[in-house]
């Protein structure tokens, strides 16, 4: 078996296989507790709503461990530093067999987050370099790819299972996950010198890169729309359009085939013209949106919108293939934020949404937010191209 100081024949499909798993399992643990939280909060003998400490302890592990553990572990090989992040990741869902209380199993959710960031991003990495130069962004999407699979086939899995064997059994099936997804990772992906020349100050740097931090805004507004909408998508299908709740598990699916379609298209028109697949998918998110607004008093005009609000997964591929071109010597850093960026925009477009319908504009009125911010998400990036092309930067 090779060793880190060899470099095997890259077989770059069987290495995007073996990356994508991981975002699967991510996904898949970061979407199936939506699906069990009655019974965890049965289990623990809390309230439902409690149990949300829980998802927001997974978000922030994900913005802390992004920054950090790309700054520590920039000069780390890429292969070995997937491996390391996917063994973390397994362990902490695995342990939550083992959870004697509600806390602990929290504080096991936040470990479990802190991979989630900078495995995305070093995938991507890896995947682009590993790919012809001309299909970059159609590799990035690929790998990406399995982040969206979660949603359709994953979570639902993972939350029946979770409903015949005990919901710690869902964690479980994903620490099995992770584990299968280090063993690939050391098998089919080719091994990736370390950066000896990378720096915690170098990592750092990303974050006072104007370029880089134009694309992190665009990342964390633009983006914010489709959770908006994907957050109430169920709720307002069933009271503002009468959709029985036995449709919600069909909402989740066409959700997530929009969302596999939109990474697949996205990163083949990242190929073609990076800053117009940017653009484009902005304009497409306002447009979709929009349409979500007018077309939620019906339930399947309504459910026909859910799918195409999943397609503004497209904007993910082009960011990510923009953030490693801008990023200069920091790399990991750049490609990891990218991830944490759209934690925000998930935690910022649900919490707009909400506030949109709590004040009682209607369900259907996450729509016009998501519309909003993807409007302005792309105020934020005609700006930065009008910087650089007032001040270009050298390649």
């Amino acid at each position: 078996m090779p060793t880190d100081s060899t470099r095997p024949s890259p077989n770059p499909r069987l290495a995007e296989k073996a990356l994508a798993l991981g975002g699967f399992a991510i996904g898949t643990t970061e979407f199936v507790i939506m699906g069990l939280m009655q019974r965890i909060a049965d289990d623990y003998d809390i309230a439902v709503q409690d149990v949300g400490l829980a998802i927001s302890a997974y978000a922030l592990g994900v913005v802390v461990g992004a920054p950090l553990i790309s700054a520590i572990g920039a000069r780390i090989p890429r292969r070995r530093l997937l491996i390391g992040l996917m063994v973390v990741f397994a362990a902490s869902n695995l342990l939550t067999l083992l959870a004697p209380s509600f806390r602990g199993f929290v504080a096991l959710r936040f470990f479990a987050g802190l991979p989630h960031g900078v495995y995305l991003g070093v995938a991507a990495l890896v995947a682009a370099n590993v790919a012809e130069p001309h299909e970059r962004g159609r590799a990035v999407g690929r790998v990406l790819v399995g982040l969206t699979l979660a949603i359709l086939a994953g979570a639902p899995l993972a939350t029946w299972i979770g409903g015949l064997l005990g919901w710690k059994a869902a964690f479980v099936m994903v620490g099995a996950l992770g584990l299968t997804t280090a063993l690939l990772v050391r098998l089919w992906v080719p091994v990736q010198p370390a950066n000896d020349g990378a720096s915690l100050r170098s990592e750092l740097s990303a974050m006072t890169k104007p370029r880089v931090l134009y694309t992190l805004a665009v990342a964390c507004v633009g983006f914010a729309g489709m959770f908006s909408v994907f957050s109430y998508a169920m709720p307002t299908l069933t009271h503002q359009a009468g959709m029985p709740e036995a449709l919600g598990p069909l909402v989740l699916a066409t959700f997530g085939v929009g969302s596999v379609i939109g990474n697949l298209v996205g990163g083949r028109l990242a190929d073609v013209d990076q800053r117009r697949a940017i653009g484009g998918a902005l304009c497409w998110a306002a447009l979709v949106q929009l349409g979500f607004f007018l077309a939620a008093d019906r339930v399947w005009s309504g459910m026909l919108f859910v799918g195409l609000v999943g397609t503004c997964g497209a904007l993910v591929p082009p960011l990510q293939t923009r953030l490693m071109d801008v990023a200069g010597d920091a790399q990991t850093m750049a490609a990891t934020l990218n991830h944490a960026a759209f934690n925000i925009a998930n935690g910022l477009g649900a919490w707009l949404g909400g506030v949109a319908v709590t004040v009682g504009l209607g369900w259907s009125v996450t729509g016009l937010v998501g519309m909003a911010m993807a409007l302005a998400g792309l105020s934020i990036f005609l700006i930065a191209l009008a910087r650089e092309r007032a001040a270009p930067v050298p390649a």
